[in-house]
């Protein structure tokens, strides 16, 4: 058996939090063997638990019964809970990087990364959107190519745009993009959870998907053009449909992810759904990533008022991914 590697995020925020409280509910939530990339001290300030530094990952498989396995990149120095700095968006990055580097070595069998901090990273010279565009570049693909899909208990969600202004939406939806993504989404589907023909639902950019035209012409001028390229292809695509009707019980139940038009759209109902357990999962990848579906949280930072739920859910969905990969060799 290989263990996963979570990297430990903004070591001022909640991730060293989370992420041993992870450690605590291992056996409860049958969670498999992880360790920590990242700086032990930050865990140590925040909670009372036995820690166990590492120099290989396979030495997690000894330790992980009776302490949390750490690989120590980067001493932080003295890092104070919520109180983010340079140091800390250093021990941040080096973290994603060596993890990064550990999975895709096969020295770990799928990767997990902490909450981050942007702005701090970017101080240090961070040149990427986010972490996922990062892994990404890491694993040779290009970042329009890795798909983000936030998923919880019950739905399933793909921003088709991300962090850019609402005003650029119109102008970045394409058919050419609409095809990318839901080609991305159908096959990281079926490579990650199973899926043998996933059913894709597509959200309209306007209110009441354009009302056939009145308010608004991009359901009718790129996203039904998209659609039926997709259906012709053979793939199970239906829209554009109102977002308003969208994410209600009965419409979950019609399909295994919905593409939305823009961050917002599709952030909105995981977040209200399944804020304390959502999963951020990249699409399109080598390797498996996975995330908690929150930020730093720098407000509770070592508060012992994190809840731990969305990194459990992180952890666990990447085990099983990495699981159904290897299983099926696809």
């Amino acid at each position: 058996m290989t263990p996963l590697a979570v990297s430990i995020g903004d070591p001022a925020g909640v991730g060293p939090e989370i992420v041993a409280k992870a450690w605590d509910a291992r056996a409860s939530r049958g969670l498999p063997p992880f360790f920590v990339v990242g700086d032990a001290r930050s865990i140590a300030r925040v909670w009372a638990g036995p820690i166990a530094e590492i120099d290989d990952p396979q030495a997690a498989l000894d330790a992980f019964d009776r302490a949390l396995p750490v690989l120590t990149v980067h001493d932080a120095g003295e890092i104070t809970p919520g109180v983010p700095d340079v140091e800390g968006a250093r021990c941040a990055l080096q973290s994603l990087e060596l993890a990064v580097g550990l999975v895709r070595s096969g020295a770990a069998r799928a990767l997990v990364t902490g909450p981050v901090a942007k702005i701090h990273l970017y101080a240090i010279g961070f040149e990427y959107p986010g972490q996922t565009e990062f892994v990404a570049e890491r694993c040779g693909i290009a970042g329009e190519n890795a798909v983000m899909m936030l998923a919880g208990p019950d739905l399933r969600v793909v921003p088709m745009t991300t962090h850019v202004p609402l005003s650029a939406v119109p102008d970045l939806i394409t058919v050419d993009l609409v095809l990318a993504k839901a080609r991305a989404t159908a096959r990281g589907l079926t490579r990650n959870f199973g899926i043998e023909r996933p059913r894709l639902a597509v959200a309209g950019l306007n209110p009441h998907a354009g009302e056939s035209g009145a308010l608004g012409r991009e359901e009718i001028e790129v996203l039904e053009p998209a659609i039926a390229q997709l259906v012709a292809e053979g793939l199970d695509v239906t829209g554009p449909y109102a977002a308003d009707t969208l994410f209600h019980p009965r419409a979950r139940a019609r399909y295994d992810a919905a593409l939305c038009c823009y961050h917002d759209q599709a952030l909105v109902p995981i977040k209200t759904l399944f804020f304390d357990d959502g999963v951020n999962m990249t699409l399109g990848l080598p390797i498996v990533r996975t995330s908690p579906d929150h930020g730093t949280a720098f407000a509770i930072a070592g508060q012992n008022r994190a809840e731990p739920g969305a990194m459990i859910a992180a952890i666990a969905m990447a085990a099983e991914a990495a699981d159904r990969r290897a299983a099926s060799g696809i």
